[in-house]
């Protein structure tokens, strides 16, 4: 079947290679068939559509590349669903639940939903540190991910590894607040990243960028339930380096925190040039802090002056509420440090009208035009 939209050369519909759409049939098979085909295909340009009015019920699986058409389109209009099981995960791997891996030139765009049915999970914190991602995209640049919605996710919803040039735009995550370990989207090994025009909430970070990411630009993020958006954490698992980070115009809503840096004492590595401007608070716990002692269990925590040095960090145009007196928490390391930090027109006051302050260990910087003041930087 020849397709205009998108100029696309051909358009594959995965219920005629036996999709049911019921819920209820594992209709996995099927579409492996059906990116088979459109993997295939000597069509430059491929659409695999998913049809509205269906629920696919798919089992974990992997969708691999690379394939012969330089552009593949997968249209969303249905809903995919995971398994209502924990027996249908026996035997297969859990680190994910769909992972799309050397996939180039991939558009995956819609109204449709993928329920990750992560609920089954939720109840039993320690056992949910074992499931599955929701997405994992490996490997996949000149990536574009589009209207889509993604909810229930054991753990991260939607996770970028290993990619270059990708664009995620007018998305929604939506997991409750309690839901633990439920990030929204995690970037890793990832460069010139785009997040923009999408609500996040969730019960972890709303957006968290790790080692090896650079060039990442977070905007129009309206985030919350969930622990803000991160840096890090950076240096647990040896030398980790995150640089050229910006995240501008984001509202962040009764989130746990709302922007942050966090590094592993005892790390190595670097965190530089990244700012956090013009962003709204409303009613945030924590509202900005840079941790250089991150350890989140308080258990067997490192004592190690050795740290990943941060510079250059910019908090600018940062407005609202806290529920917290301490606002601003800038906690670096005493050998390493935080060098070059600016805090400017940053406002930020008690829900409730109490006075509130900063707080800061070893940093170094300047601040203007700021309430509270942060004595430790220099003033204007």
């Amino acid at each position: 079947m020849v397709s205009s939209v998108w100029g696309a050369d051909k358009t594959f519909n995965v219920i005629n290679f036996g999709a049911v759409g019921d819920g209820k049939t594992d209709d996995l098979p099927a579409f492996l068939k059906a990116w088979e085909a459109v993997c295939q295909s000597e069509s430059s340009r491929v659409i695999l559509v998913i049809p509205k009015r269906k629920k696919f019920l798919l089992t974990p699986s992997s969708i691999d590349g690379p394939c012969k058409p330089s552009r593949i389109h997968i249209q969303v209009s249905g809903n995919i669903i995971a398994p209502n099981t924990k027996s249908a995960w026996d035997g297969r791997a859990t680190n994910a639940w769909l992972t799309f891996s050397n996939i180039d030139h991939l558009t995956v765009n819609g109204h449709g939903v993928f329920d990750g049915r992560g609920h089954l999970w939720w109840s039993n914190p320690c056992l949910n540190d074992n499931t599955s991602q929701a997405l994992i995209f490996r490997r996949c640049d000149q990536l574009r991910v589009r209207g889509v919605t993604i909810i229930r996710s054991a753990r991260s919803h939607i996770i970028l590894t290993a990619c270059n040039e990708v664009s995620i735009a007018k998305i929604r995550i939506m997991s409750p607040g309690d839901s633990p370990n439920t990030d929204g989207i995690d970037v890793s090994a990832s460069t010139n990243v785009r997040i923009h025009n999408s609500l996040i909430a969730t019960g972890d970070d709303c957006v968290a960028i790790g080692g090896g990411s650079s060039k990442v630009n977070i905007s129009g993020i309206t985030c919350g339930p969930g622990h803000g958006i991160s840096i890090g954490s950076l240096g647990e698992g040896g030398f980790e380096v995150v640089e050229d980070v910006n995240v501008r115009n984001c509202t962040i809503k009764g989130t746990l925190t709302g922007v942050r840096i966090k590094t592993w004492q005892g790390g190595e590595g670097y965190a530089r040039r990244i700012a956090f401007e013009g962003i709204k608070l409303d009613a945030v716990n924590n509202p900005l802090i840079i941790d250089q002692f991150y350890c989140p269990s308080r258990v067997n925590c490192k004592n190690d002056t050795a740290a990943v040095a941060l510079s250059d960090i910019t908090f600018r145009g940062i407005v609202g509420t806290s529920l917290m007196d301490e606002v601003i928490n800038l906690s670096c390391s005493e050998t390493i440090g935080c060098k070059n930090i600016l805090v400017d027109r940053v406002y930020i006051s008690s829900v409730d009208g109490k006075p509130v302050h900063a707080k800061c260990i070893n940093a170094h910087g300047r601040y203007t035009h700021t309430s509270p003041a942060v004595k430790c930087l220099q003033p204007p």
